[in-house]
């Protein structure tokens, strides 16, 4: 979690340069024409992208919540739910303290927990996120998916290329598995580059273009077919150019956060700026030990008046703020 004084909003630093993008020669909408330059395209786009991930900027957490968000929105797809971003966001923010989100909830939940913890993998922590999944998993399956993914971390694999190979041995494991594999793989795919923390990525390509067998066909290539390997170059190439082009924006609405901050005169204003940054959304309702339920709608009134958040819901009650 990003360090913060909620309390200071003059204490929050901003991004100390812009977002960087990945070069335009690196994406392709039909694919790259062989495998090399696949691998190429993906190694300059994460390039681009390694810089964001290794920094802490006040909306780092807002970021990589999003990228979260937008996997277990595709992941709903994946698992055969209908859910959205807005059905998964209300699982999640609206629920009363402590309540169970719901399966789709812990899906989102899974991949929330995903952004904000080191790459590591131990039975322990591979059995929570399983079952979050919807897996059931005995420990002896789980000690061996851990020591695939150590003699991967061990080998000399260009980091793509050993996502990939992490998705396509869960899957030989267990065919029903593919969410979990892809989370898997994302999880090697940080381990590889000595990321400190992991960034949600490949899931929310699986149904896209980089996937397809072939144009127009409905086909899609999964973990260990062939052709994999060079799908996942290029969706990554795609990936690590969303993710920085949400980075641009929401660098944009952080910053004129933090220029009206000094206009807010809220006790508990510093409360509400530190969850913006730091979350994909705050509830309305929000109740701190300085701010009222009332107080806080007035807020973010007034931080709407001053085109500081966006209401994500479209809800006139049990409204959703978020940069």
């Amino acid at each position: 979690m990003i360090r913060l004084d909620p309390h200071n909003t003059s204490s929050l630093p901003a991004s100390p340069a812009a977002p960087p993008t990945v070069p335009a020669w690196a994406l392709t909408d039909a694919g790259a024409p062989s495998d090399a330059d696949a691998a190429y395209r993906a190694g300059a786009a994460l390039a681009s992208l390694d810089t964001l991930a290794r920094a802490q900027p006040a909306w780092a957490g807002a970021w990589r919540q999003r990228l979260a968000l937008n996997c277990a929105a595709a992941s709903m797809r994946l698992a055969g739910r209908a859910e959205d971003e807005a059905a998964l966001r209300d699982a999640w923010y609206l629920r009363p303290p402590g309540a169970d989100p719901g399966p789709a909830g812990a899906i989102l939940g899974a991949w929330r927990l995903f952004s904000a913890q080191p790459p590591g993998g131990t039975p322990d922590r591979l059995e929570k996120i399983a079952y979050q999944l919807g897996l059931h998993w005995d420990a002896t399956a789980l000690a061996a998916l851990c020591a695939q993914i150590e003699k991967l971390a061990r080998s000399s694999q260009p980091a793509p290329f050993a996502a990939a190979a992490i998705a396509a041995h869960t899957v030989a494991m267990r065919p029903d598995a593919e969410l979990f594999a892809w989370w898997l793989a994302d999880l090697v795919l940080a381990q590889g580059l000595g990321w400190p923390r992991p960034l949600p990525l490949l899931m929310a390509q699986v149904f896209g273009p980089a996937f397809r067998a072939d144009a127009g066909s409905g086909k899609r290539i999964r973990p260990g077919e062939k052709g994999f390997e060079r799908a996942v170059c290029v969706a990554l190439a795609q990936a690590a150019a969303d993710a920085c082009r949400l980075a641009a924006e929401l660098s944009r609405r952080a910053e004129k956060l933090l220029t009206v901050a000094p206009k807010l005169r809220a006790k508990g204003a510093g409360d509400v700026i530190f969850l913006l940054l730091s979350e994909d959304a705050v509830p309305g309702t929000l109740t701190t030990k300085n701010l009222s339920r009332f107080a806080a709608r007035r807020l973010f009134e007034r931080l709407q008046q001053l085109d500081a958040v966006r209401e994500l819901s479209g809800r006139s009650s049990f409204r959703l703020f978020g940069l």
